[in-house]
């Protein structure tokens, strides 16, 4: 197959139609709306479900009726329209129904501007919506990427009856690369044999709910979310590693976050400072075994995001305090230049670094001086 020019918004809409996608509900908002306006017309012409919703809280909901039907179904929004629909997606995981959910994050909090930005992070890791649930997220650094995570989402979220999230910045929504589109898959309809069974009158009735009014069977239903996600643990970790062999210092980084990084690691390796890259695929589940083991012999780690410090919460946990744990962060929608990250390898690997200090108290204060 050849490659062709992609947007990146665009690109992951012919993606969701190749990956066999039965229905849509959106709502526009910057920077994501390409994906709406491309399935506007695309999904009618081949038959298939779209709808522009009347908001995003009707978007979700739509899903979720979808969803409980068998269908391949998704939405797309920005960083304040999935805020809106973090009731419906707390219901989605609730009734253990897959959906698809792309998040082209821009900067905040409020409604902040249209800028790339990776602040949505805890959000969509931590589960965003009330009780206790924890989706799938995926986190593409470039067209291509954003391509297969898509089409790889739709399988995930059936597999494993769950939430799977795609979070891009804007960056990646609106940048153009060469990429390559999977083969059309055919629409396949599920059947949920595993919904309660009862009976109406002489026709079978299965019931897909999110409400468990005995205590103990939604204690059942947690349990049976918690154990459904070690099980997504043990399986679906992704990753990149970059010059990660013999290196001494260790970036972590996703998205264009990590993508500017793999740049800035590059020109430290020609300046003869041994620094990798490990740049995360899932977020959720998140890569603590590999940075478990990184953190038993590099001397120290640098995380860079395009946030204040989320991320970097998940990578302390995984070094328990071994070594230390640099960062550095622009908010937003700054993207960082590969200079600014090149400085701060350069920093690490000649400063003496302290365990007790909070890296995310060092790096304000050092944002503030150089104001």
């Amino acid at each position: 197959m050849t490659r062709e020019l992609w947007k990146g918004n665009e690109a992951i809409a012919e993606a969701s139609v190749r990956a066999g996608l039965e229905a849509y509900f959106g709502y526009p908002i910057t920077p994501q709306t390409e994906v709406l306006e491309y399935l506007s017309r695309r999904m009618p012409e081949l038959g298939r479900t779209f709808v522009q919703a009347e908001s995003e809280l009707g978007a979700i909901n739509m899903v979720y009726g979808a969803a409980c039907t068998g269908v391949r179904v998704m939405s797309s929004s920005s960083s304040p329209g999935v805020s809106l629909m973090m009731e419906g997606i707390s219901y989605i995981a609730g009734t253990e129904i897959p959906a698809v959910l792309i998040n082209v994050m821009r900067g905040g909090p409020g409604l902040g501007n249209i800028a790339p930005s990776q602040g949505d992070y805890n959000q969509a890791v931590r589960g965003g919506g009330h009780g206790d649930y924890q989706p799938i997220v995926l986190a593409p650094a470039s067209v291509q990427e954003a391509i297969d995570l898509t089409v790889l989402s739709f399988d995930l979220a059936e597999r494993y009856r769950s939430i799977c999230m795609v979070i891009l910045d804007g960056s990646v929504g609106q940048m153009m690369e060469p990429a390559q589109m999977p083969e059309m898959q055919p629409v396949q309809r599920k059947d949920w044999e595993w919904a309660t069974n009862a009976k109406m009158g002489k026709r079978e009735r299965r019931v897909l709910t999110s409400i468990y009014l005995d205590p103990i069977q939604e204690e059942k239903l947690n349990l049976r979310l918690i154990q459904r996600w070690k099980q997504i643990q043990a399986n679906e970790v992704r990753y990149k590693e970059y010059f990660l062999d013999d290196a001494e210092f260790v970036i972590v980084g996703f998205g264009t976050a990590g993508r500017v990084a793999l740049s800035a690691v590059r020109t430290a390796r020609q300046r003869g400072i041994k620094v990798g890259l490990l740049r995360p695929i899932t977020v959720s589940p998140f890569p603590h075994e590999v940075i478990d083991q990184l953190a038993g012999r590099v001397e120290a780690f640098l995380v860079t995001e395009m946030n204040s410090g989320q991320m970097l919460e998940d990578v302390r946990l995984a070094v328990k305090g071994r070594v230390p744990v640099e960062f550095y962060g622009r908010m937003g929608g700054v993207v960082p230049f590969t200079e600014e990250i090149l400085h701060e390898i350069e920093r690490i690997t000649t400063s003496k670094l302290s365990l007790d200090e909070n890296p995310r108290d060092a790096w304000f204060e050092r944002m503030m001086s150089s104001r």
